[in-house]
C-alpha cells in the first residue's frame, strides 16, 4: 500500500480496479488540519482523466501491472507491432496508444511495456533516445551568433529543431516527452 507521500509523477495505483498512471501531484499543508494531496491521474486503459484528493492518512493501492521487454518490430498502417524477445509472440496495439514510439525510436529497439491481464496498456519509455540523423541541410557561414537553429530530419522520418553544427549522419540524443534536440550523443 501506498501513502500520500509515495504519489510522485509516473507511479502507477489501481483506483476500483483499473490502472492509472499519476501525471501531476501536488501537496498542501493545512495550518491545523492535516495534510492533502490533489493528484491528476490517467486512467491507463481508456485515457480519460481524473483530478483525485487524499488526505494525510489514506492508504493507496498500487497497480498490479506487469511489465516486459517488447521489441520494436514495425508499423502495419495505423498499428504497431511488437515482440517479445523471448517467446518471439507478436503483439498489434494501435498507434493512438503510444504515438511517440513511431517519432522517437526506430524499428527494433526494445521498450518496457506495461501489461494489464495479459494485454498491452503503455509504456514506460526512457526519457531520452539516440538516433541517427539522416538528412540536415547545410548552414549559411557565419549565422552562428545568436544560436541559431535549423530542421533535421531523424532516421524515423521526424523533422526536429537542432543546431546549425549537426550534420547527415549524426547520432543525437531527443528526448521523448517533448520532442527537443538535447545533444549529440
Amino acid at each position: 500500500m501506498y501513502s500520500i507521500t509515495d504519489l510522485k509523477k509516473d507511479t502507477l495505483i489501481d483506483i476500483d480496479n483499473v490502472p492509472y498512471r499519476v501525471t501531476d501531484y501536488s501537496h498542501t499543508k493545512m495550518g491545523r488540519g492535516g495534510a492533502t494531496v490533489r493528484v491528476k491521474v490517467k486512467n491507463l486503459i481508456t485515457g480519460q482523466l481524473l483530478e483525485k484528493v487524499y488526505k494525510n492518512d489514506a492508504k493507496i493501492e498500487p497497480a498490479t501491472v506487469e511489465r516486459l521487454d517488447k521489441q520494436y518490430l514495425y508499423q502495419d498502417g495505423t498499428n504497431l507491432v511488437f515482440m517479445d524477445p523471448s517467446t518471439f509472440e507478436q503483439d498489434e496495439i494501435s498507434e493512438q496508444l503510444a504515438p511517440e514510439i513511431v517519432k522517437y525510436f526506430a524499428e527494433g529497439s526494445t521498450l518496457q511495456a506495461l501489461l494489464y491481464n495479459g494485454k498491452i496498456i503503455g509504456f514506460d519509455l526512457p526519457k531520452n533516445n539516440a538516433l541517427t540523423v539522416t538528412d540536415a541541410p547545410g548552414n549559411a557561414r557565419g549565422n552562428s551568433a545568436s544560436g541559431a537553429t535549423k530542421e533535421i530530419i531523424l532516421e524515423t522520418g521526424h523533422k526536429v529543431q537542432a543546431p546549425l553544427f549537426i550534420k547527415s549522419g549524426d547520432k543525437v540524443k531527443i528526448d521523448t516527452r517533448s520532442g527537443v534536440y538535447l545533444e549529440r550523443a
